[in-house]
């Protein structure tokens, strides 16, 4: 029931929750098949400028390291060096991809809840107001959710708990001895980087970690997609396109497999005050645990709305929810890598152009934009 008095509150056709590649995607989309910012769309992004998750990636993160980014629609990434931090670069091109588009961006706008209104619209309440719209794509990506799992003792350590999310660079593990839990490619990333500094490293996985030969390929890329975007088609929590792709086995992992960094040992059973214990016996002294356990959905603005299923997710057709066909979800799922994030804006645009299209006056889907070529494969997003 919507509570939300509907007086004064500003209307428009679409509301983009969300700046980053899933967000801007979208908005590209809607402005070329004719939607206007401000009249028909707003964008709405909680971070304090342009760069979606990026702009908060650790200064080690350089350009040449990240897996995968691929440029935005309508605009390519030249000229980059691959030496500056990732965050420096990529932040200063999706800055200069809102003004050549002319996006207007509204930051920093925090989203707290989106209800539904009255006349089949939605409201989206936030930091700055509400607004009545009568589609909303949701592009608010995993950043915010970083994910901490709970063993026993864990309230017990007397070191740091340090999670992906805000690791600060490897001079900072300088001396210590450092655990670090996760076998994605963030926890490699960061072993092979502290390692040097620290005392000494640890590799805890739930999993054995697997190692990808050879390169990965468009055929591969798909069937990666494929997985993922089962699990959403059923309604059970999104695994990320990473996760089904494995760790590519090129030349650093080699080394760090040859030197023993990457010397992976079981999850542990505990947590003491001193470090980590397994039932068999071991223990491993600690004076940092590194938490590279990956992120959730960022959603929680949604659940007025009650678009979880049964199996604890949101059951998607595309881009679309299964269960309101005015929402969609970008950026998740089977479309949290780059490329797919800019495919998931591009069709969900045209979703809601025919959505919209019903009625009298609104933009209908108009004709495909064009983009460029997307043939990279729907590998590691970093």
């Amino acid at each position: 029931m919507n509570d939300t008095p509907e007086v004064d509150v500003p209307e428009v056709d679409v509301v983009v929750i969300g700046a980053g590649q899933a967000g801007l995607a979208a908005a590209y989309h809607l402005r070329r098949t004719g939607f206007e910012p401000e009249r028909d769309f707003v964008v709405l992004d909680h971070a304090p400028g342009p760069g979606g998750a990026w702009q908060f990636r650790w200064p080690s993160l350089t350009y040449g390291t990240v897996h995968g980014m691929h440029a935005l629609p309508g605009m390519e990434l030249t000229g980059a060096d691959p030496a500056r931090a990732s965050s420096e670069v990529i932040s200063g091109y999706f800055a200069a991809y809102e003004r050549t588009f002319d996006l207007r961006v509204r930051r920093p706008v925090d989203v707290r809840a989106v209800r539904e209104g009255s006349g089949g619209r939605l409201l989206v309440e936030t930091s700055a107001g509400t607004w009545s719209t009568r589609a909303l794509i949701n592009a608010t990506g995993t950043w915010d959710r970083p994910f901490w799992p709970r063993y026993p003792g864990q309230e017990t350590f007397r070191g740091r708990q340090v999670h992906t999310a805000g690791y600060p660079g490897p001079e900072a593990f300088a001396g210590q001895r450092v655990v670090v839990v996760g076998g994605g490619a963030s926890g490699t990333q960061h072993l092979l980087e502290i390692a040097p500094y620290a005392a000494s490293t640890t590799w805890v996985t739930r999993r054995p970690p697997v190692f990808r030969e050879g390169p990965f390929d468009q055929e591969a890329g798909r069937a990666a997609v494929a997985l993922v975007e089962e699990r959403v088609r059923q309604g059970l929590p999104p695994r990320s396109v990473v996760s089904v792709t494995g760790l590519p086995l090129n030349d650093a992992i080699r080394q760090g497999l040859a030197d023993g960094v990457l010397d992976r040992l079981p999850m542990f059973d505990r947590i003491t005050p001193e470090g980590v214990e397994w039932d068999d016996g071991r223990r491993v002294d600690a004076d940092v645990i590194l938490w590279a356990t990956g992120f959730r959905p960022a959603i929680d603005h949604l659940a007025p709305l009650r678009l979880r299923g049964p199996g604890g997710g949101i059951r998607l057709e595309g881009t679309r929810v299964a269960a309101d066909p005015r929402i969609h979800l970008v950026g998740y799922g089977p479309s949290a890598s780059t490329i797919g994030a800019n495919r998931a804006g591009r069709a969900a645009v045209r979703d809601i152009g025919r959505l919209l299209s019903e009625g009298a006056g609104k933009p209908g889907p108009g004709p495909e934009p064009e983009t460029g070529p997307e043939t990279e494969p729907e590998a590691a997003a970093a």
